[in-house]
């Protein structure tokens, strides 16, 4: 092959990527002319490479001939080692939490009509560092958990919920109260309900839908989690996890909130 037919190669590849971003980046389909114009390409060289696309499944069309994410994405999130590639994904953004904070970071997914913590990052203390990968907690009085039940990823509970320190939210009603407090800021907040002494706040990542496939915390001792540190630390979380939900083709422009 020669130089000219390389770099020729090479430049169709650019520009499929190029849409291909563009497609699953956009929180809506995408119509042609669209993406003709902010590619910055020909129309035949649109249509060309929307259509080599298509034929890998990458992108599919609409009833309206817009364009949206292709089947093969469908495909890839319902792998069952998806988990594992999310964490990898994601692992970057754990470490950068754990150096700002100093605190220790978790990853958790739902699982079945709970969370399961799939990650941890610990800080740089000696007080806080127990391992929490692989164990449920209940959610209802987790910070991670709250996020799942704000923004719809599992069903609430019915009736009184486990009390499992003083300060643990007991009842639907407050539950409910509390989760549009979580909606409302973009954070959750889990002070002392789990254990008394341990503090945790969480935000959630979402996937190229706006669905939120995991949840991202600070937790650590109260003592240095006091709750003038919570709001700084839920705004920190939020950014960063957007930085994650970017990579799995959330739209970075996008508002928080109910998806």
């Amino acid at each position: 092959m020669s130089a000219q037919a390389t770099v020729a190669g090479s430049q169709a590849v650019d520009r499929a990527a190029s849409l291909l971003a563009l497609v699953v980046g956009a929180g809506e389909p995408r119509s042609f002319t669209s993406l003709a114009e902010e590619a910055g390409l020909a129309k035949s060289t649109t249509s060309r490479l929307l259509q080599a696309l298509e034929r890998g499944r990458l992108v599919q069309r609409d009833r309206a001939g817009c364009f949206r994410p292709g089947a093969l994405f469908a495909g890839y999130a319902a792998r069952p080692n998806t988990v594992h590639d999310l964490v990898e994904l994601a692992g970057t953004t754990l470490e950068r939490l754990a150096e700002a904070s100093g605190e220790t970071i978790n990853f958790a997914v739902p699982s079945g009509e709970g969370i399961v913590q799939v990650a941890q990052v610990d800080g740089r203390y000696l007080l806080g560092a127990t391992s929490w990968v692989g164990v449920e907690v209940p959610p209802h009085c987790s910070a991670l958990g709250k996020v799942f039940y704000a923004f719809g990823r599992l069903p609430l509970p019915a009736g009184r919920l486990e009390r499992r320190t003083p300060a643990t939210i007991a009842t639907r009603d407050g539950l409910e109260r509390d989760l549009a407090e979580v909606r409302r800021r973009g954070y959750a907040v889990a002070c002392e309900e789990l254990e008394v002494g341990l503090t945790a706040v969480a935000a959630p990542v979402r996937g190229p839908d706006g669905g939120v496939v995991g949840s991202v915390s600070i937790s650590g001792p109260s003592a240095r989690l006091p709750r003038d540190r919570l709001a700084p630390l839920g705004e920190l979380l939020v950014a960063q996890c957007r930085s994650i939900s970017a990579l799995l083709g959330y739209p970075v422009d996008r508002k928080e909130g109910a998806a």
